[in-house]
């Protein structure tokens, strides 16, 4: 055993261990020499515990601890010895496992330890030592400041007793200053701190270069440096804690247990390092560091959370900075596993709940979806309701709460929330004193809303307010700090919200100054600056509205233009919104400019419409960004310029834009390389089906592999916004006519063929307002009929008479429609395509905006034309370019004359109508499942098999959540959302004998997704659907009629042939006389 001590070699330590247990398990209990053998083995079980840090020598040499002071009567002399070895390996365990049992016992054989210890012993020093440990050990764990004031005590008694000549007396000073900071960090005593610092040296200075715990007392001394420069914001202080670190983990060797601690200290100094100077090589050593930590720890370790919570910091650093997505995610997933290897009652707790906050409220901001907010808020929250009133770290959780209640009030313009926000921020500051370096932020976060708060309520003493806490905190921030671009930022801005308010050139020239000195300080890459030059664009536009000078025109222009060039902005959203402010700007002074703004308007819209969104979240985005609006903005200005190959491409580029993304989620694989696009096909399932527990992970995973791919030769626009020579091909079959409604005008556009470019139509006699009065007319019809549900006919009705018009046939309101309709908007198109020699053949319409839902097809007195509808130029291009995987021919038939689940009409015509389809389509060939085998789970494994599927049931439309809308069956309902998850590889037709399978919704603007739309999302090459509800006993006619012609005669049937076989079965209905709404609401949709 000596030997194994003298020269530290493991073997000897090994050896010497076995020969000791092989003699303590030989040894009689009642040995009188057995206590010295326990102690023995003990101390070289710990010793091998140090050196190799396995968990199984620390627990054994506690269990011979334990029995040798078992077997130690009380009044021995060396008890007090073996009671602190004891109670010391206690607090090994404590420090490994993180149990709080550990640490009572340990603390309670230390106090016994000194208990029993008289005041001249020479080891009283050692054991008070070993006693303030526990006690700060307890202190850190639960948060108790009596914990605090006696370890410190007792540190101070270990000085007392420690002459200046002591050998351990650096030892001691390290621990003294430990005590010193942690109330320092519970209090914020300046002086406390001081004396930290000064012990902390003291320490170092007295320890040799050589000596084996220089590493941890200059550790040590690093961490008060960092702490404070954190106080004071003096760099010498930081760059001595970076300098220390640095010390420390050169002298710390590779196996050492402390290497993963004192790694994570140097990680925080060079992350405050990169804060301060935005230096990006200290930000990447850091986030390299810290990965290195967390990699040599073991999970169990309770170091581990807050290791991942550093980790988490650095990756949220880099997100700031660069805008990389993944390290955003990166950010969330440590941060999130550090709060959750944190206890409830662990004093660290709110900061790391805080921290996660803010990653949350990060995404937020750079994705819109609600539940990120929802989280931050949370999680804030429950960092300030752990946080006593007294607690230093208060100010920053509130201040983090009105952060996200300010988001809240941004989305929802609920003024409470921004009431609330202003309460939260003013409370953060009071709590701040005048010197910490943080007040400058906490006057910036309340400026910020005092001017939310003037914006709202006109109120100019908020501005004033704002202005001068602003001010404020630039003066309180040095010209060097990063943080004081962004203060200048937002100083502009209020002087900017002055001038338009007072006109007071001079608050526009500060306005401008300050923009360019924010914009000046911020690094190219900086996801920040775009926002920076986008506000200083807007200045130099009123500067040149108020003189009209043309170089401010030249200004406003470059730097829109350039503040779209880095494709990294921390808020999509914002930028969104300074791309309309630049069209608006560019259309009343400078047209040619607005294809460059909407352009870098339509860029940002795979960012709003994020892949790893769920659909709901996606069309509340585009709601609220008014993207259809926007669509029919930029393609009215571009056919106003003559310009109509761009106007095409951003109508297509902004039309049903969650459409086009459930598209790409099918992408054609056959032209990348076997491992990418295997890869691409199992992320893009991932995303599709809804299966991902991290959807968000799995889009970024997923666009940094389309950004390789579109690097490789021949793949540069793969899955990117198709150009107009691509486009156009979709009018291989026949012309496609594209409409577009603005407050400015109406227009058509028609692809005459792929060759052709397209051709403009003006509609002068259609306006905005007249086809809003239209689609209002045909709503009231269509309640008046109570066309919601597959019906049975009644006698002809009147429309209900209002005062000053007469009485009028549902007749005669149908045929005033479908009269203006033709007059004015396919009259002027089918005159158009005549001068191109076309009168016949295939016609697909595109309408978007307030065309959407108007029969177009119905309106022609006489046709030659087959008419189609599409969502997308892209869905027509993907239906025409899918071939089936197989050749097979399969045709699934489902049957529902009532649900079993609620009251609804029996629709007698199905059962007719199922008969007529069996009776066409032969036995081998058919699947069908009536009554109670109609359910959700059996229709949707029919659909998923058959590549021709009809559906004769009631159907509802859903217009606050298409997603939601369904097919009602037996026992439950098949909604859109889950047909859009179905993988289709050989899906061909599906014929929705249902009611309002086709309907779009104005207020949905160029968003196709009713059920019909939906189908072909989902995978279907065509759809035959109702826009309204069909009549019970048209089933079976046209059912009939558009079989025989697919089916007729043992004919292979093809999807590009069911347009005319519907147009057979409507005009089969016409010829039977049946009212208008009956024949009108049959649609094709697709090839």
């Amino acid at each position: 055993m000596d030997r194994a001590q003298d020269t530290e070699d493991l073997t000897d330590l090994d050896s010497a261990i076995q020969k000791l247990e092989e003699v303590v398990v030989l040894m009689l209990l009642d040995h009188p020499n057995r206590a010295e053998w326990l102690q023995n083995l003990a101390m070289c079980l710990v010793d091998r515990y140090h050196r190799l840090a396995d968990l199984k020598d620390l627990k054994a040499a506690l269990q011979r601890q334990q029995e040798l002071v078992d077997l130690t009567p009380m009044d021995y002399p060396d008890r007090g010895r073996q009671l602190q070895n004891l109670a010391v390996s206690f607090g090994n365990l404590y420090q490994r496992l993180g149990d709080p049992t550990d640490l009572e016992h340990g603390l309670q054989r230390s106090q016994e330890s000194v208990d029993l210890t008289p005041a001249d012993h020479p080891n009283k020093a050692v054991r008070l030592q070993n006693l303030a440990t526990s006690l700060m050990d307890r202190y850190q764990r639960f948060g108790n400041l009596e914990d605090l004031e006696a370890a410190l005590q007792q540190d101070q008694e270990v000085m007392d007793l420690t002459p200046a000549d002591h050998p351990d007396r650096a030892d001691r000073l390290q621990d003294l200053a430990v005590s010193f900071t942690e109330r320092y960090q519970k209090l914020k005593e300046l002086k406390d701190l001081e004396t930290a610092v000064t012990h902390y040296q003291e320490a170092v200075d007295l320890t040799s270069a050589d000596h084996m715990d220089r590493a941890d007392r200059l550790h040590r001394l690093a961490m008060s440096f960092r702490e404070r420069y954190r106080r004071s914001g003096d760099l010498k202080d930081l760059e001595s804690a970076v300098q220390k670190d640095q010390e420390a983990v050169d002298l710390t060797p590779e196996d050492h247990p402390d290497r993963a601690s004192r790694l994570l200290n140097l990680a925080a100094s060079l992350g405050d390092r990169y804060q301060r100077l935005s230096d990006m090589q200290d930000l990447e050593a850091g986030l390299r560091i810290s990965q290195q930590a967390v990699d040599m720890t073991p999970g169990d370790h309770p170091n581990k959370a807050m290791q991942l919570h550093s980790l988490g910091v650095s990756f949220k650093d880099r997100y700031q900075r660069l805008g990389d997505l993944k390290d955003l995610e990166s950010a969330l997933q440590n941060k999130q596993q550090a709060v959750d290897l944190t206890p409830e009652d662990y004093p660290d707790r709110g900061r790391r709940l805080q921290s996660l906050a803010t990653s949350f409220r990060d995404r937020y901001q750079r994705l819109a979806d609600l539940k990120d907010l929802q989280s931050a808020l949370q999680n804030s929250q429950q960092a300030v309701d752990l946080t006593s009133a007294d607690h230093p770290d208060r100010a920053s959780w509130l201040g983090g709460l009105a952060l996200s209640l300010t988001d809240r009030y941004h989305r929802f313009r609920n003024l409470e929330d921004l009431e609330a926000a202003l309460q939260r921020g003013q409370e953060g500051l009071d709590l701040t004193t005048v010197d910490h370096p943080d007040r400058a932020r906490w006057l910036q976060n309340l400026a910020a809303l005092l001017g939310d708060r003037y914006r709202r309520l006109d109120g100019i003493q908020d501005l004033e307010a704002a202005l001068e806490r602003y001010q404020h905190a630039v003066d309180l921030t040095p010209k060097d700090h990063p943080g004081r671009a962004s203060m200048l930022h937002g100083l502009a801005v209020s002087f900017g919200d002055r001038y338009q308010r007072l006109g007071d050139l001079t608050d526009l020239k500060a306005a401008l100054q300050r923009h360019q000195e924010s914009v000046d300080l911020a690094p190219t890459n900086h996801p920040d600056r775009p926002e920076r030059l986008q506000n200083l664009a807007f200045s130099f536009a009123e500067r040149f509205r108020r003189f009209k000078k043309p170089e401010d025109m030249k200004q406003v222009h470059k730097h829109y233009i350039d503040s779209f060039k880095t494709g990294a902005f921390s808020t999509p959203e914002d930028s969104w919104w300074a791309a309309l402010r630049w069209a608006s700007f560019s259309k009343e002074f400078q047209p040619t400019y607005c294809s460059a703004a909407y352009s870098a308007a339509f860029n940002l819209l795979p960012e709003l419409l994020w892949m790893g969104h769920t659909i709901p979240v996606q069309q509340d985005a585009i709601q609220r960004l008014d993207i259809g609006k926007t669509t029919s903005a930029a393609t009215r200005i571009s056919l106003t310029l003559s310009d109509p190959i761009s106007a095409v491409q951003f109508f297509e580029q902004g039309l049903a834009t969650t459409f086009q993304q459930m598209l790409q989620l099918r992408p054609d694989l056959d032209i990348l390389p076997v491992e990418q696009a295997e890869t691409l096909k199992k992320l893009s399932s991932e995303l599709y089906s809804g299966a991902s527990q991290n959807p968000s992970r799995v889009a970024c995973e997923r666009q940094e592999l389309l950004q390789a791919i579109r690097k490789q030769p021949g793949l540069k626009h793969f899955l990117c916004s198709r150009p107009y020579k691509v486009l156009c091909q979709a009018s291989q079959g026949g012309p496609v006519v594209l409409l577009n409604s603005h407050d400015g005008g109406c227009d058509g556009i028609i692809i005459l063929n792929p060759a052709a470019d397209p051709v403009h139509v003006q509609l002068p006699n259609v306006t905005l307002d007249s086809l809003k009065l239209h689609q209002s007319a045909l709503k009231e019809l269509l309640r008046h009929c109570n066309l919601r549900t597959r019906w049975e006919s009644a006698s002809p009705r009147l429309f209900g008479h209002r005062e000053g018009f007469r009485s009028r046939t549902i007749e005669e309101h149908f045929t005033d429609l479908l009269t203006w309709l033709w007059s004015n908007v396919v009259e002027p198109i089918y005159q158009v395509l005549a001068s191109h020699d076309i009168h016949k053949g295939r016609l697909w319409w595109l309408p978007s905006g307030s065309f959407t839902g108007l029969p177009l097809h119905a309106c022609p007195p006489t046709d030659e034309f087959i008419h189609s509808y599409t969502a997308t130029l892209g869905s027509l291009l993907e239906a025409q370019a899918k071939r089936p995987v197989t050749t097979q021919c399969k045709v699934g038939v489902v049957g529902v004359t009532h649900t079993g689940l609620r009251r609804a009409n029996y629709l007698k015509g199905v059962e007719q109508e199922v008969e007529k389809i069996r009776s066409i389509v032969q036995d081998p060939n058919l699947e069908c499942l009536e009554g109670e085998q109609a359910t959700p789970a059996a229709v949707q494994n029919q659909i998923q098999t058959c590549s021709w599927v009809h559906l004769a049931c009631h159907g509802t439309q859903d217009l606050m959540e298409p997603t939601k809308s369904r097919l009602l069956l037996y026992d439950g309902a098949l909604e859109l959302e889950a047909i859009l998850k179905m993988p289709l590889s050989n899906a061909e037709l599906v014929f929705l004998a249902a009611c309002q399978t086709a309907m779009g919704d104005a207020e949905l603007v160029n968003e196709s997704f009713h059920l019909g739309g939906g189908f072909i999302a989902a995978g279907f090459r065509g759809a035959i659907g109702t826009m309204w509800s069909m009549n019970d006993q048209d089933g079976p006619v046209v059912a009939e009629t558009v079989y025989s012609h697919l089916f007729g005669d043992g004919r292979q049937p093809q999807a590009s042939d069911a347009a005319e076989a519907l147009q057979l079965a409507v005009n089969k209905l016409k010829a039977q006389n049946v009212p208008h709404e009956r024949w009108i609401p049959f649609i094709h949709m697709g090839v």
